[in-house]
């Protein structure tokens, strides 16, 4: 279960809604990585390994940290920016650090991606992940929608980025509710990530409880069963509990009531994945 439904900084106050994420049956948990250093981060790991529990992280890239920007300042920004979070991650006792960190999340050209601009990103993340294979940690792009991105928005999109940088600490990540946007079909992009897929979000398309919107449930439970996909399948929803990053986010309303969010999402996930 990611943690942004109650807050994007993580601390002690939060250890109460980790324990009751562990009795609802969750493996792990997912952490936005915005503030903090190793000591916090550390703190933290400690803490959920105590618990049993496995952790997953999300960062994105601001628009002073664009790795697909053509000054080589910014770039070199956006590549530090990775490797403090690769940094705590590492301190964090984490698996991987997912999200639209190929670029900066909200920002435009008003042009289409350019092949100068992907190259960039394509030897920045390639640099990361150098770095990410010191702390075995994954990386894992995320394609976003057309209004939150515009450099990698399908599957499709993003298997030329992984197939690009080609290095074994780089993977994918498919969020549902990105491909229910952008795709024709959420089997065939499922199908076409599927070989460098190492991590999944399971997101309504209006970002409240899974199943209790107009997802092709079936089509995504059943094709991470066909191509034997193992890895996490994390519930990103949000609420307004913390206004500056929900309006950063473009959330103005509260989809589903955050205890139905994560009892019914983890029951929903269960069945449809089933065998």
């Amino acid at each position: 279960m990611n943690m942004l439904l109650w807050t994007n900084h993580v601390t002690e106050e939060h250890f109460g809604i980790v324990e009751t994420l562990k009795k609802t049956g969750y493996d792990g948990i997912e952490l936005y990585m915005g503030d903090g250093d190793v000591e916090h981060y550390k703190k933290l790991g400690d803490y959920f390994k105590s618990l049993g529990l496995g952790v997953t992280t999300v960062t994105g890239l601001a628009p002073e940290e664009n790795i697909s920007s053509e000054d080589k300042t910014i770039r070199q920004n956006g590549l530090d920016r990775l490797k403090w979070a690769i940094d705590n991650a590492e301190a964090l006792g984490a698996e991987n650090i997912c999200g639209p960190i190929h670029s900066s999340f909200a920002f435009f050209s008003r042009q289409p991606p350019t092949a100068d601009e992907r190259n960039r990103s394509t030897e920045m993340l390639y640099q990361a992940a150098e770095y990410a294979a010191n702390a075995n940690i994954m990386l894992c792009p995320e394609a976003l929608n057309r209004f939150e991105c515009y450099l990698y928005n399908t599957m499709a999109d993003l298997k030329t980025l992984v197939e690009a940088v080609n290095h074994p600490n780089l993977g994918a990540m498919y969020d549902t509710h990105h491909a229910n946007i952008e795709e024709k079909s959420q089997a065939k992009a499922l199908r076409t990530i599927a070989p460098y897929l190492k991590h999944v979000h399971i997101s309504e398309n209006d970002r409240g409880t899974p199943g209790s919107g107009q997802i092709n449930w079936k089509e995504v439970f059943d094709t991470l069963k066909e191509t034997g996909y193992d890895g996490w399948l994390t519930i990103e929803a949000f609420s307004t509990v913390i206004p500056e990053f929900a309006n950063a986010i473009n959330v103005w309303r509260d989809y589903s009531p955050m205890e139905e969010v994560f009892k019914e999402g983890y029951s929903f996930i269960k069945k449809g994945m089933a065998v």
